[in-house]
């Protein structure tokens, strides 16, 4: 159980209202165009991404995590190795598809956040594709069990998560609700979707 702002205890609940809030702040990001002044390939970038989406439910958002955490048996990037693991990613070339992909995986591997980092990272890599190929991911078009295995397996073999996202590109980057697949490819602690972005949406 998470310590957070909301003073919730109960798992799902948290889950629920984080959901709620970070797709809401999602929506924000996108009809501000406040997401269009964040760094594009960095860190830092995706540190303004994760605060702007989480600062109301976690005092973490933005900020690098000082634990170690594993997910499916699969151990993520150690703490104490965590900041040199950025700096190299933040070296790392992004000029073409195989790149920006081959990029989006080590940032996965690092997974910088102590929660989050999923949606945040799917955010910073379409940001990457729309400046560097003006394309960006229809997540809808991507299972989430078949991502799922893809990513496990893309340190080791990054062929098929390659070919997932390949063949879910648009050039439709300036879609609203295209962009919001990639938050509602985010799952709750129950592994369903809580709220529909494109509902909250047309709430905002």
């Amino acid at each position: 159980m998470l310590k957070n702002k909301l003073g919730i205890n109960n798992p799902i609940e948290l889950a629920k209202e984080e959901e709620r809030i970070t797709k809401t702040k999602a929506i924000e990001l996108f009809k501000t165009k406040k997401l269009d002044t964040f760094e594009v390939g960095t860190f830092k970038g995706l540190s303004q991404i994760h605060k702007y989406l989480f600062e109301d439910v976690y005092e973490f958002a933005g900020k690098i995590r000082e634990e170690n955490i594993s997910k499916n048996n699969f151990r993520f990037a150690s703490a104490m190795y965590l900041k040199e693991a950025l700096n190299k990613i933040d070296k790392m070339p992004q000029s073409n598809f195989d790149e920006i992909i081959e990029k989006y995986i080590e940032m996965n591997i690092a997974h910088p956040f102590r929660e989050g980092n999923g949606r945040s990272t799917r955010i910073w890599l379409d940001m990457i594709l729309k400046k560097e190929i003006n394309k960006v991911v229809d997540w809808s078009k991507i299972s989430k069990e078949d991502y799922l295995l893809a990513m496990e397996r893309s340190p080791v073999k990054n062929i098929e998560i390659k070919f997932l996202i390949k063949n879910a590109l648009t050039d439709k980057i300036d879609d609203r609700q295209v962009y919001m697949k990639g938050i509602d490819a985010s799952y709750n602690y129950e592994g369903y979707n809580l709220y529909n972005a494109e509902d909250l949406e047309n709430k905002n």
